[in-house]
């Protein structure tokens, strides 16, 4: 009989039920973040004139700047994007991403999610001055997916949760892809030239197993200079960083030490063993997990809703609304997020099960997943993102941050209701009239 991978079987790893809360707690900040921008932008109104605020760095005769909003967007929302990196890196290595089949079915999900929202948007856009806001509708925000999800209660199964994370993850790498991709008008071949020699570098490090902090962070602080001169937006430079950090389970000679270790302390506990085991214990988790732990929090907790106060700010008057509601930038993105998101998810999963390239867990029912797909049109970090990438008129930008905060409501309504009325209904998405097959006890890695 075949061996189910954590995914197929529904269950959560640690390292995955630690993502979700970490993320489903960011959810309420994030919300108040969005709140306080709009409310920021409407009553006190000195909002664009704070965040287009300069800060110069000097050093010397050298000087580098940027305003506010370009320090949190291109240099905060790095660490975000390193974050991102890091998931992906560990799941496809120990997590639910595991495994060909496994992947298949979120990925073709992600992809059809990615593809269909986009072309319904240019189908209303082809052509005119928002045609380059495509990328707009495009991406989930896990972190407000998984805060709705949290609100629908024990009719969203564990089953579900993990096609979701491994959906959000797979839509992460798409959106990165065509931030990179599509969203860079000139590139400096030789700042480019000199981030690639950078990363060459950081390769040959993680080849020999050098893992020192420090070395890592002026690399990639000289990669993220050099990536941000070359035209390339930086948030690539931390997606990259995240993928070059090594995950692997605990092996065998690093839990002999730390037994080894726990046991001379216990002989004789002095500060010295104490300390010995301690870093026994650490050593025994891959970087990956050590540097997740740091960094997911900062990223959940400040990063993200410092960027979405400092981007979600639109005027709320009755001419933006009146301008909003003729905009086919606005139709095009709420479109997309509620009708595009939620068909392109379905019709890729279908697609994968249909064909037998992948599946998901037995238990899952359509009625769950049509609803996880509706959530999955909640686009907020990155929708804001891309807007002020690919949009310069600020008219436009109004109306895509419209569109935005409307698609995501929207969204995030719909799939609360079709969980309420038809979460338990349908049958199940991938019946296989085998047995489940029980938990496989924990081993270390040899």
């Amino acid at each position: 009989m075949a061996i189910t991978t954590l995914a197929e079987r529904g269950e959560l790893s640690r390292a995955a039920r630690s993502f979700l809360r970490t993320e489903a707690g960011s959810a309420v900040l994030l919300l108040g973040a969005a709140v306080l921008a709009l409310l920021w932008t409407n009553l006190v109104g000195n909002y664009e004139e704070f965040w287009h605020t300069d800060l110069t760095l000097r050093l010397g005769a050298t000087e580098f700047g940027l305003d506010l909003r370009h320090w949190v967007n291109d240099g905060l929302m790095v660490l975000f994007f390193l974050s991102v990196g890091l998931e992906i890196s560990r799941e496809t290595t120990l997590g639910e991403l595991r495994g060909v089949r496994a992947l298949i079915a979120p990925a073709l999900g992600a992809l059809g999610g990615l593809v269909v929202p986009a072309g319904l948007y240019l189908l209303l856009n082809a052509g005119g001055p928002g045609a380059a806001a495509w990328g707009v509708p495009i991406s989930t925000d896990t972190a407000a997916l998984l805060g709705v999800l949290a609100l629908v209660g024990p009719r969203c199964p564990d089953q579900l949760r993990v096609f979701l994370l491994a959906l959000a993850i797979v839509d992460d790498i798409g959106a990165v892809l065509a931030i990179a991709l599509f969203y860079t008008d000139e590139v400096d071949v030789v700042a480019l030239l000199l981030a690639v020699g950078l990363f060459a570098c950081l390769l040959g490090l993680r080849f020999v197993q050098f893992w020192r902090t420090p070395v890592y962070v002026v690399i990639g602080v000289a990669m993220w200079l050099a990536v941000l001169r070359s035209g390339v937006h930086p948030s690539v430079v931390g997606v990259t960083l995240g993928l070059l950090v090594n995950a692997y389970a605990p092996r065998r000679r690093d839990i002999a030490r730390v037994q080894l270790a726990g046991r001379s302390f216990l002989v004789d506990p002095t500060p010295g063993r104490a300390a010995a085991a301690q870093a026994a214990v650490t050593e025994a988790v891959s970087p990956n997990e050590r540097l997740q732990r740091r960094i997911q929090p900062w990223s959940s907790y400040v990063i993200v809703p410092v960027f979405v106060l400092a981007n979600a700010g639109v005027a709320l008057t009755v001419e933006t609304l009146q301008a909003a509601a003729t905009s086919p930038v606005t139709w095009g993105i709420v479109i997309g997020l509620v009708v595009g998101k939620p068909i392109g998810v379905i019709i890729g999963t279908w697609v994968a099960l249909r064909t037998g390239l992948g599946r998901v867990p037995d238990t899952l029912r359509w009625g769950q997943l049509i609803g996880g797909a509706g959530l999955s049109g909640i686009g907020f970090t990155v929708a804001l993102f891309v807007t002020e990438l690919a949009l310069d008129d600020e008219a436009l930008v109004a109306d895509a941050k419209i569109g935005i905060l409307a698609g995501s409501i929207l969204a995030g309504v719909i799939g609360w209701l079709i969980f309420r009325l038809a979460g338990e209904r349908g049958g199940q998405c991938a019946p296989s009239g085998l047995p489940m097959l029980p938990p496989r006890p924990w081993r270390p890695v040899e």
